[in-house]
């Protein structure tokens, strides 16, 4: 029979995942959804460029199934989604895989392989993974263009990029400067600060510190008479101390002078140091006893304080310097003011490096101080360690420089060592640091006034984990600050999901700003379009037509022999595909170009790359070739921006940064309107994947095997994108089974039945005044489901989304309605009621069929399909074209919904007594007692009396007033209360369990009024506050923990109260009462975790 449903025998998603996958590749269906949508309004949508070079993974799957769940939703409720897909081809990960592969280093590029040849293996590498990426996206149904990509290495995308930096550079915002700013050695070039700032970049790491003692050479008179007299000084970084020119003191901190003993050598020493340091370095116990009673090895070492003063009172003092291999010239080795200076940690006095610190900088050049710096063979002043990360050998500075300057003996030793064993390729992380020697050697010197291993937190480099350097660069930079207050403002435009991220860890970053490090010291990159002359005469290339003209003007002055665009065939105005592929605009060649400034002097080309985040933050505009190309579509914000974007919490402050940088310096403007933060991808116990540990789960795997919609599913449903999913395969397999397997078997359930009666929908639909209430009831909630899957669609929220259609199939449809309208398909004869039944049943399936078609699209298109091809009321050829569904008010009926609730309740609460009790559902019981109610509840329950009755095979229902009936018992959760009242739980518990009814009662009930904020003031605004707090930190790591001090907590809520710090946690402990909140584990090893949104 032609109107026959087909019947399908078992459910195998994996082989539903590739018959679908073969009808939309037949019928192309992807293009479809674009062209039967011309002229319709667009949804703008823009894709993150993934870098090919490596293989996709698991996270991919969930960044993208979000991606593809909005864009399907738009096409089906009728917009234009034009989807570009994009590779990233630039940058760091690129260049370190092809060193790696070729087992070189930068330094070998252009000695033993040149730029050219290097620049085209990477070229080659960065695609090598293109395949898998697009398998992946063909398998799971992500539907994006991958035939006509954009690609960020290609010379018209490049062009859009010099055009970009050109408005920037006529508006000022780019420039030149020489400043302290992260350096990875390993990777062998600076950083911008945003890309210091992707997750996991800053770790925790025990180093070695020391509180060193710096000799004073013009003490006061009370700093004399007992031992030597130093400044103490603490720092991280002891390999700084050979640079060191400077002490700095606070302005308004208070300092003391102390005597007492160096507890390693057990000498009289005189210090000074803050006084709010002081109990961080020597006992109370010590002040005021006989300082000639101290014994070297006494546990408390006497001390006395024989002065007092603020920082300005020691301005100006002079001190030995502590390393003397080098000196720097005059100026050097007092003691400067710094507002910045804190008694935190430390001795509240800095030591001052100023080629290693920002900060160090500014201060030592506002107060005259010098810079460490050492001449090397072609004349520059570098700092004392050389870009690889060891200290200069003495053949690589200059000869007159280091006769003048340079203590040969003290630096010989010392020269070529790495600062960190991490740039060695010698040593590991077992042998001896470069820190640890230097300290040693100040503490054979009576130098050393304390030494200990210290955790602090450290950045390390985003694509070689290797700690970075701060370290003085000639750069050049875009003036972001210059926009900072227009970035902030767009932003609060902008619909974050969640918004936590948009106010915390985006709008944070965007207050606390820096001015962008653009400069790359590498080879496969953009060119940076800066021509400029010894003299400092420089001009900013924004076309290739451009660079064509001044081309033409430097051979004609005899600056050049010939063009090398026009000598490649080039035709300036041409923007056809092939006559751009005729040149290159990478290194080596852009490097050959020499042009003429306006008062004739030769331009050469800055060598510096730019930052691989330009590259992708220009996307918008460089996909499309702006403004060369597609101009006035994009003036006219038909292409821009972006209805929606979606990427991993690590983009937050990459491309999602660099996106709305671009966009609001050069076009004044969001670059996007909405935009999905996903968190990470875990292993079901919470550990980062790697392949290491040997966790990581295979994409194509786990596809292969479950199948597409189960994978996307399982992660939408699971937990909100943007918190951290714990990735399980038992729960794809248990999605397969309930809510796959319950909508199978409705389906199966329909078609066995229809198939033997011959219905397939021929008839006029039965009037909703005709069908009986369960049709009714069915037919409300699924218009109320529409409505509510719409809504939770439009504003972003995927979870909420599938979740509602679950359980609206498992717990409605399968579990009620099918149960309860099961004899009505037996009868032969087609009834009113039969044929209502039917149809009923149909729209259901059919209508679930399109909401759950953009997270699972490949069984949605089956099922619609199987419905549609039986009855023809197919509306496209695929779901995927068919318009989404409409709620119809007039079938909604709130009150048949309560009632219809109330009967699911009550009955599930039965069944699960009788399962308590052991009573199986075949042994009739008299009578079920419900607490009254309301008027309202009473009423509704009455309507559907018979139903529970029937439904439990109980003769009697009765209602009770609530008084007495119910016995209500509490116990003590000792876990949490154990950490409060330690010995005194047995006696809390002992009082807890003697609560009388009428008290337990009212402990309730103010626990209820104190959630809703009625009793305890702004109780229910703290604990809200405090969440996001948590919610904030919790998305600034990895793993989605944090752990603040119970002060943190507090200055986050605006208490006044910080001395009473236990306040913090009490806090925590309501939150985590409430199920908002996991904690695990004690003091610093304690980690909160945020379980599920607020809902107060």
């Amino acid at each position: 029979m032609a109107n026959r449903f087909a019947e399908r025998t078992q459910l195998n998603l994996s082989d539903v995942n590739k018959e679908v996958l073969k009808m939309w590749d037949d019928a192309d269906v992807f293009h479809k959804s674009m062209t039967e949508r011309e002229g319709c309004p667009s949804f703008i949508f823009f894709e993150g460029p993934p870098s090919a070079n490596g293989h996709p993974g698991i996270h991919h799957v969930l960044a993208r199934s979000i991606k593809d769940t909005f864009c399907r939703f738009k096409t089906m409720k009728g917009f234009l989604v034009k989807r570009k897909a994009g590779w990233d081809t630039h940058g760091l990960p690129v260049e370190l895989g092809v060193e790696k592969e070729l087992g070189i280093t930068k330094e070998d590029i252009g000695k033993t392989i040149s730029i050219e040849e290097y620049n085209r293996k990477c070229r080659t590498n960065v695609m090598k993974y293109t395949e898998e990426w697009t398998d992946l996206s063909h398998k799971m149904g992500y539907w994006v263009d991958m035939e006509h990509p954009y690609i960020t290495y290609d010379n018209k995308y490049i062009e859009t990029l010099w055009w970009l930096l050109q408005q920037l550079y006529r508006k000022g915002l780019l420039y030149k400067g020489y400043t302290i700013q992260p350096y990875s050695p390993a990777a062998g070039t600076g950083l911008s600060s945003h890309e210091l700032n992707q997750p996991g970049c800053y770790r925790d790491v025990k180093d070695t510190t020391v509180t060193a003692q710096f000799r004073m050479l013009d003490p006061r008179p009370e700093m004399t008479g007992w031992g030597t007299p130093y400044f103490l000084a603490w720092t991280t970084t002891p390999w700084t101390l050979s640079s060191n020119t400077a002490l700095c003191v606070g302005p308004k901190i208070e300092y003391v002078c102390v005597r007492t003993y160096n507890m390693y050598s057990g000498e009289p020493v005189t210090v000074v140091l803050a006084k709010a340091r002081l109990g961080a370095y020597l006992n109370p116990e010590g002040e005021n006893m006989p300082l000639d009673g101290y014994k070297p090895g006494d546990k408390v070492i006497p001390y006395q304080i024989v002065g007092e003063y603020l920082g300005p009172d020691l301005v100006g003092m002079t001190y030995e310097q502590l390393f003397p291999w080098v000196n720097p010239g005059e100026g050097a080795f007092r003691v400067i003011p710094g507002d910045y200076v804190t008694t935190e940690d430390g001795t509240g006095i800095v030591h001052i490096a100023p080629t290693f610190g920002a900060d160090d900088a500014q201060v030592a050049k506002a107060a005259g101080v010098p810079p460490m710096q050492l001449v090397n063979r072609k004349g520059e002043f570098r700092p004392m360690v050389d870009l690889t990360g060891k200290f200069y050998l003495l053949d690589e500075l200059d000869e007159d420089f280091v006769k003048r300057c340079v203590r040969v003996d003290e630096y010989r030793k010392w020269e070529g060592q790495f600062v960190k064993n991490a740039y060695d390729p010698k040593k590991t992380d077992k042998d001896e640091t470069l820190d640890v020697a230097l300290c040693m050697e100040l503490k054979q010197r009576g130098m050393a006034f304390k030494i200990e291993k210290h955790v602090h937190n450290y950045p390390h480099c985003w694509r070689t984990d290797k700690p970075i350097l701060y370290y003085p660069l000639d750069s050049w930079f875009i003036r972001s600050t210059a926009a900072k207050e227009r970035m902030i403002e767009l932003n609060r435009t902008i619909n974050w999901k969640p918004a936590s991220t948009g106010t915390g860890r985006f709008g944070k970053w965007l207050e606390n700003l820096n001015d962008w490090n653009l400069s790359r010291s590498r080879y496969w990159g953009t060119p940076l379009p800066i021509w400029r002359s010894e003299d400092g005469e420089e001009t900013c290339i924004g076309s290739v037509e451009e660079l064509y003209a001044e081309i033409e003007k430097a051979v004609a002055a005899g600056l050049m022999a010939s063009n090398p665009l026009k000598d490649r065939g080039f035709v300036p105005g041409d923007y056809s595909q092939d006559n751009y592929d005729k040149i290159d605009l990478h290194r080596p060649f852009v490097d050959e170009v020499v042009l003429i400034s306006p008062t004739g002097k030769p331009m050469k080309r800055e060598t510096d790359l730019i930052d691989v985040w330009f590259d992708s933050g220009a996307m918008p505009y460089a996909q499309i070739h702006y403004p060369f190309e597609h101009k006035a579509e994009l003036d006219n914000r038909t292409v821009y921006p972006a209805d929606f974007i979606a990427e991993g919490v690590d983009q937050t402050r990459g491309w999602f940064f660099t996106l709305h940088a671009i966009s609001t310096m050069v076009f004044d403007s969001v670059a996007y309107k909405a935009v999905i933060s996903n968190g990470l991808v875990l292993d079901k116990n919470g550990n980062k994947m790697s392949k290491r540990l040997g966790n990581a789960v295979d994409p194509f795997g786990a596809i292969e095997q479950y199948g597409s919609d189960a994978v996307r599913w399982y992660m939408i449903t699971n937990s909100s994108p943007w918190d951290n999913l714990k990735f399980d395969e038992a729960g794809v397999q248990e999605v397969s089974r309930t809510f796959f397997g319950k909508l199978f078997q409705t389906y199966s359930f329909l078609t066995m039945y229809a198939n033997v009666d011959g219905w397939y929908y021929a008839e006029t639909d039965v009037p909703m005044s005709e069908r009986p209430e369960i049709d009714r009831w069915i037919l409300s909630e699924l218009n109320t489901l529409v409505k509510n899957v719409e809504a939770c669609y439009e504003d972003y929220e995927p979870t909420k989304a599938g979740r509602l259609i679950q359980d609206f199939v498992i717990d409605n449809v399968s579990n009620w309605f099918v149960r309860l309208s099961r004899k009505r398909f037996w009868g032969s004869a087609m009834s009113t009621d039969k044929l209502s039944a039917y149809q009923t049943l149909y729209t259901c399936l059919e209508t679930v069929a399109r909401l759950m078609a953009p997270i699972a699209p490949y069984y949605a298109d089956r099922l619609y399909h199987d419905l549609t091809a039986a009855t023809g009321r197919a509306e496209a050829e695929s779901v995927h074209l068919a318009t989404f569904p409409v709620c119809d008010e007039t079938k909604v009926d709130k009150a048949l919904e309560y009632r219809m609730e109330l009967a699911q309740q009550i009955t599930s609460m039965v069944l699960s007594l009788r399962k308590k009790e052991r009573i199986i559902v075949r042994q009739p019981l008299q009578c079920i007692s419900i607490l009254s109610g309301d008027a309202e509840r009473r009423e509704s329950i009455e309507a559907v009396k018979q139903l529970i009755l029937d439904e439990v095979n109980v003769k009697e229902l009765q209602f009770v007033e609530g008084d007495g009936m119910l016995v209500k018992k509490v116990k003590c959760n000792f876990r949490t209360m154990g950490k409060k009242f330690g010995k005194l739980m047995k006696n809390v518990a002992a009082a807890v369990e003697s609560l009388t009814q009428e008290q337990i009662a009212e402990k309730l009930d103010y626990l209820r009024k104190q959630r809703d904020g009625l009793i305890v003031g702004d109780y229910r605004n703290y604990l809200y506050k405090l969440y996001m707090y948590l919610k904030e930190r919790c998305s600034e790591t990895e793993d989605g923990s944090c752990n603040p001090y119970p002060w943190q907590m507090l200055v986050a809520l605006g208490r006044d109260d910080l001395h009473k710090s236990y306040l913090g946690y009490t806090y925590c402990d309501d939150l985590e009462a409430l199920d908002y909140i996991k904690m695990q584990g004690y003091g610093k090893d304690k980690k909160i975790f945020i379980i599920k949104d607020i809902d107060f």
